[in-house]
């Protein structure tokens, strides 16, 4: 993985000196065919002519924005996506995209005259370095930016790493650089995947876990279910767990894994009927080919970093054969 300790674009032991440090969205633009890995990354107008770097390795390919640092693609060269991405999913200035990865930062769900979770998913990161192993990952770093809502809480930098190959990695890493003040946050990676069909999909690992369940007034319940089902509006916030999840899914025949480190929250979601006909950036009956398993540290597991501590987020995904 790359380093965190430095958060200039310097090179990484073990990765081959592939490395840049873009200031800015203008200025990758101008410069992007000098950035580019033959054969491994392209730099591209996404949707709505925002930034886009693709990510082809031996085993896999991806697409990652600017905007938001959105991990919006992630497939192995045989298999269908990992990821889910509404056809209907808006990519805008100041708007989050519906699906991939968003990166929910520094609080989740919703606050009043603010951006629901937080403001990290809806500004461009800025992109830092780009290395391939020699293994043949291609590996990323962002760091998000100053702005005037970052301004209102104590100082601090945030840098997101992304590894993409065998198998997708993704890590947040929040420093409080205050010399006095505490920093309380939220963060979660709020994973969207594809799925063959909902009612063939179960979700293990979560078995004996508390949770709090939005549907019904954040009720405190514990799960009883070894294989959790989605059957109706599903929204699931469970605590102190650090514990691998997998999707399994019959109709595609694989199992999804997402192993974790740093979090104590997963959040489970699927907003079936009446919600997705009401959300106007994702379709009708796109709940039937989707479902969200979050990572992060939420609600009660929300952090607390003390003036100069670090602490990172980190996922990886893999799909296996069920």
């Amino acid at each position: 993985m790359l380093s965190q300790g430095n958060l200039g674009a310097v090179p990484v032991s073990g990765f081959l000196p592939h490395y840049f440090v873009v200031s800015s969205v203008k200025h990758m633009a101008t410069t992007q065919t000098a950035r580019e890995i033959p054969g491994r990354v392209l730099f591209s107008e996404g949707n709505g002519d925002l930034p886009r770097l693709e990510i082809n390795t031996a085993w896999s390919n991806a697409e990652v924005y600017l905007h938001g640092a959105h991990i919006t693609h992630f497939q192995g060269k045989s298999g269908p996506p990992v990821l889910f991405l509404s056809q209907l999913s808006r990519f805008n200035e100041g708007t989050p995209i519906r699906g991939g990865i968003p990166v929910i930062f520094p609080w989740f769900g919703s606050r009043e005259g603010e951006a629901a979770h937080g403001f990290a998913r809806i500004q461009a990161w800025e992109l830092r370095e780009v290395a391939q192993s020699p293994s043949g990952s291609v590996c990323l770093r962002l760091t998000l930016p100053e702005s005037p809502s970052a301004a209102l809480f104590p100082k601090f930098s945030a840098t997101y790493s992304i590894t993409i190959g065998q198998t997708l990695a993704a890590e947040l890493t929040v420093v409080n650089l205050s010399e006095d003040q505490d920093f309380t946050y939220e963060d979660c990676l709020h994973t969207y995947f594809t799925v063959g069909d909902i009612g063939a999909t179960s979700i293990t690992g979560l078995k004996g876990v508390d949770y709090l369940d939005k549907t019904e007034n954040f009720a405190r319940k514990t799960e009883r279910s070894e294989h959790i089902k989605i059957t109706q509006e599903t929204d699931r916030i469970y605590l102190d767990t650090k514990s691998t999840v997998e999707i399994h899914d019959s109709k595609l025949q694989r199992r999804i894994r997402i192993e974790k480190s740093g979090s104590l929250s997963t959040v489970v979601w699927n907003p079936w009927v009446a919600k997705a006909q009401q959300m106007p950036d994702f379709g009708g009956d796109e709940y039937l080919k989707m479902v969200c398993v979050e990572s992060g540290n939420v609600a009660d597991n929300r952090l607390t970093l003390p003036a100069g501590k670090s602490a990172s987020l980190k996922i990886e995904i893999s799909a296996l054969p069920l």
